[in-house]
């Protein structure tokens, strides 16, 4: 029962996120071991943002900050679920879910919040 992730190559693990109410899947993300302490210690949604190369406190910027309200690993400790209360949207492009696309014959197809 010790917390001991394992971390790939780049020292990430993937973070699944979903709503702490609907259950709706919000992203998917990584952190390090740097990330995953600074979520433990504040009990908001910290990443390592691979674009940028740095710590990502999700929300410092935008006032979309996840509270988290439960966190889970995978058996292989490889993956963490984090069940978040959003204070807003989760995507960078103001949709409320990184997953508004769906693929479809003809490519792809918006659908709603809702789905």
């Amino acid at each position: 029962m010790l917390l001991n992730p394992r971390w790939d190559a780049n020292g990430l693990v993937t973070a699944v996120v979903t709503d702490a109410g609907s259950g709706e899947l919000l992203m998917v993300a990584h952190m390090n071991a740097e990330a995953l302490a600074a979520t433990l210690a504040t009990g908001e949604a910290h990443y390592w943002s691979r674009s940028r190369s740095e710590l990502w406190h999700k929300g410092a910027t935008s006032g979309n900050i996840q509270r988290v309200a439960d966190m889970r690993i995978d058996c292989d400790q490889d993956a963490i679920w984090m069940k978040v209360e959003p204070a807003g949207p989760a995507c960078h492009t103001g949709a409320r879910s990184c997953f508004y696309r769906r693929i479809g014959s003809d490519g792809l197809e918006m659908i709603g919040d809702s789905e």
